[in-house]
């Protein structure tokens, strides 16, 4: 099938998936803890007549099971080396059975280790890893691949490239939200759908983790932004303990009045995932099959995003600042920074422009003495994992561009494609390849325009271009090119003239590099942002420029309110009051913190904290060495440096975490940087007096291979001073009391990530019970609740691992 044809068949009729495969083969035999490729392929009439049923109950698409066929997961049952014969035998069983007019989808899923910099598998060898898979599965031949139970919007990018770098195959990505609406590491639904739909995906979905009354919600996110149809393969509803064993009691009518409100709300494509059966599907589509497709717009979306983060391009909205700090031009101590090896100044720049109020970070790293390329994917993994905003990709190299999109976990802003014939069209092609926004600069090879015809030119030879190549026009932004006033006394209203064009007649928005226009003038502060203010009456719509500047900063919200922008009395009026003799010279100071509404933010919750506490909520790992070595040479008490400095940061990433002001990838930096100071501490502390903490033996359970959680649950008890012992994965339940037992610990964690696992908890819980083991048992996992904690008897549950340290504390202090 291709891809148009699959656009077709979605256009023409709404289209079924099918339903639960694992709880399915459960029931025909399939133990929890074996391999499930190996188990399958052993038993084929298992899977054959799941699916055989599925075709028949009406589904249209059929999924092989091949969803955990990569070679790190094989690896984990020593079967890497047979992933080609597998993953082609799997498809093979379901295109046995599969019916004329039916199709054969292959389905790939996340891999379990978690990609750099959380975890130690870099990006490039997780799209190798998925192209392995990808290309195993094409010799026998699918009709279309479904990337399904992701997590990670940047596992969801990995595996969309090893597609689309393989085959042209229709794609349809499906993720799992958590009960906040977010992914496991914030990533929210509409940003998800903007990023990979803008990478080309033909179809964008959720499954798993909820029942359909919840994916509601996640719909009604989707809907607006989506120009790709809409996928939802919900539980059926919440798993639940019954005589031992986990059950899904919605059942087909209940499940479908459900997604009939999921259709309404957007939703064209439908199936079912854990607990659902032939008999829902059946259910669905008698219900659902005469409903009309939703008619995709193809909609322009002038938006850039992080990973945790949306920032809207608005014509007629709020002036918008792009951070130009992160850029060594000028910058002695920057260059001297990056051309030892560090890092640290892009972190503080970073994080120090998100607090002031920048809307967009630029990232440029050229400069002599340095391998650029290197250097801005270094770069990005870093301000990726510190601050929530988007980037600007700012280089004139065409390789550098690419290793920097390739790796950034959003939709980019490329800093800039200019009407240079040799750069241009590979510079469009990257924006089309990695969905990137574009500035256009109005630059030929033979240099600036000589007039405002050929700067029209310029702009529209870009734009031209771009629509040839499949870009939408609304995906640039123009530089309107500002020359120096003081060389050239028309600069500023030939600005203003390119603002118009762009606005007026091309309903395009603009960005200029304000510093140019005062260069070589004395007083520049004033040139600056006279002619920001001025710029913003006419339209311009960013700037690049230092939001620590807070002149310019505090015009353009004044600016803004005088005309009348949304919020913009409302945000002018919350910032600090100044006083007027000292508003030309004063340091920048909150500026972005009190614009977003006030409340705790990461500079609020600073304060008052040491700098060893601060490079903890911050996750300064280099800093931090220095630091405590510091504090250390002072002569401070171990224990001291640790209660009174680590611990107090660590409490306060905790309470970010708990805000919803960090996500996973901001509570694991500042576990790890705490972590690297408690190294430095740790052979200090022999002679330390104080009473030892708590032994914590922690594992996976037994059949269950995923451990993010239970290590970062580890990670965080390690810090907070407690005896953590951990067992690994795929433990049996004697194992674990066993260890318990033996270290006379005083807490057992487990972890379960799968429905088909989480019974496994039970099994400890009766084991402990039985041997007299007298540790308290707390649960944790993606499919694991307060009520099933109730059911089986533990002690305790936690959500993640900020709440994992709380729990232990009110158990054993």
């Amino acid at each position: 099938m291709t891809r148009n044809e699959f656009r077709q068949l979605l256009e023409t009729r709404t289209v079924f998936i099918d339903g639960a495969t694992g709880t399915e083969l459960q029931k025909r035999g399939m133990a929890a803890g074996v391999c499930p490729e190996k188990w399958i392929i052993e038993n084929s009439w298992a899977i054959q007549e799941v699916q055989k049923a599925y075709y028949e109950a009406g589904a249209d698409i059929v999924l092989a099971p091949t969803f955990t066929g990569t070679r790190i997961k094989l690896d984990e049952y020593g079967l890497a080396d047979n992933l080609v014969n597998i993953n082609r035998t799997l498809v093979r069983l379901t295109r046995e059975i599969c019916p004329e007019g039916k199709y054969v989808a292959a389905d790939i899923s996340m891999t379990g280790k978690q990609l750099y910099p959380l975890g130690d598998l870099m990006f490039e060898d997780l799209v190798d890893c998925y192209k392995e898979q990808v290309r195993a599965i094409l010799e026998e031949g699918v009709d279309l691949f479904v990337v399904e139970t992701m997590m990670s919007l940047q596992e969801c990018r990995a595996a969309v490239l090893a597609i689309k770098e393989t085959c042209d195959l229709p794609i349809i990505v499906s993720l799992t939200y958590n009960p906040d609406g977010k992914t496991l590491y914030g990533t929210s639904p509409d940003t998800a759908t903007i990023v990979l739909q803008s990478m080309g995906i033909d179809c964008i979905g959720m499954n798993c983790s909820t029942g359909p009354d919840a994916m509601l919600e996640l719909v009604e996110q989707i809907a607006p932004v989506a120009t790709v149809p809409i996928m939802c393969k919900p539980n059926a509803g919440l798993p639940e303990l019954e005589n031992g064993k986990t059950v899904y009691k919605m059942g087909p009518a209940e499940f479908t009045d459900a997604c009939e409100k999921l259709y309404e709300a957007g939703a064209s494509l439908f199936g079912g995932c854990c607990g659902s059966t032939p008999d829902h599907i059946r259910e669905l589509v008698s219900r659902l099959k005469d409903k009309k497709p939703h008619k995709m717009e193809d909609k322009p979306l002038r938006v850039v995003t992080s990973e945790r983060m949306n920032t809207w391009i608005d014509l007629d909205g709020p002036f918008m600042v792009i951070g130009e700090r992160i850029n060594p031009t000028g910058k002695k101590k920057f260059q001297e920074t990056l051309r030892n090896g560090s890092l640290s100044m892009v972190v503080d720049f970073a994080r120090e422009q998100e607090e002031r109020g920048a809307n967009i970070l630029d990232v440029n790293m050229g400069m002599n003495g340095i391998d650029e390329k290197q250097m801005m994917v270094d770069s990005i993994y870093e301000v990726t994992s510190s601050v929530d905003l988007p980037l600007c990709i700012d280089t004139s190299h065409v390789d550098v561009m690419e290793a920097a999109l390739r790796i950034y976990p959003g939709r980019a802003l490329i800093n800039s494609i200019s009407a240079e014939e040799e750069k241009m069209e590979p510079m469009l092609k990257l924006a089309k390849k990695y969905g990137a926004m574009f500035i256009t600069l109005p630059l030929s090879g033979a240099g600036l325009p000589k007039d405002m015809d050929e700067k029209k030119q310029h702009i529209n030879t870009v734009l031209n271009k771009a629509v040839e190549l499949g870009l939408k026009k609304e995906d640039a932004v123009v530089d309107v090119l500002v020359q120096t006033v003081g060389a050239e006394g028309t600069a500023g209203l030939q600005c203003f003239e390119t603002i118009d064009y762009c606005k007026y007649e091309l309903g395009l928005p603009t960005v200029c590099g304000l510093s140019n226009i005062s260069f070589g003038m004395p007083n520049r502060q004033f040139v600056n942002t006279t002619y920001l203010t001025i710029a913003v009456s006419r339209g311009l719509t960013m700037a690049i420029a230092n939001p620590n500047q807070e002149m310019l900063m505090y015009c353009a919200a004044a600016a803004d309110t005088l005309m009348n922008k949304p919020g913009a009395l409302e945000k002018y009026s919350a910032l600090p009051v100044v006083e007027a003799k000292a508003a030309a010279a004063a340091p920048a100071g909150g500026v972005g913190a009190a614009g977003a509404g006030g409340g705790l933010t990461v500079a609020s919750a600073c304060e008052g904290l040491s700098v060893i506490a601060q490079c903890v909520v911050k996750g300064k790992k280099e800093q931090i060495v220095e630091e405590v070595n510091k504090a250390i040479a002072d002569g401070m008490e171990p224990q001291v440096i640790i209660e009174e400095h680590l611990i107090k940061g660590i409490n306060v990433v905790g309470e970010l975490y708990d805000k919803k002001k960090y996500f996973l990838p901001q509570l694991i930096a500042g576990a790890n940087a705490m972590e690297t100071g408690m190294k430095l501490i740790e052979p200090l502390l022999a002679s330390a007096s104080g009473e030892p903490k708590a032994t914590v033996v922690i594992a996976t359970v037994e059949g269950d291979i995923h451990d993010i959680g239970k290590n970062l649950c580890a990670l965080m008890l390690k810090n907070y001073g407690y005896n953590v012992i951990d067992m690994g994965k795929d433990i049996p339940a004697a194992d674990i009391v066993d260890k318990a037992m033996e270290l006379n610990a005083e807490i057992i964690g487990l972890s379960a990530l799968m429905t088909t696992t989480m019974m496994k908890m039970a099994d400890v819980v009766i084991e402990a019970k039985n041997r007299g083991c007298e540790s308290k048992i707390i649960i944790g996992g993606a499919c694991i609740t307060e009520s099933f904690k109730d059911e089986i008897g533990a002690d305790g549950y936690s959500e993640d691992a900020a709440g994992c340290v709380k729990l232990v504390r009110e158990l054993v202090g």
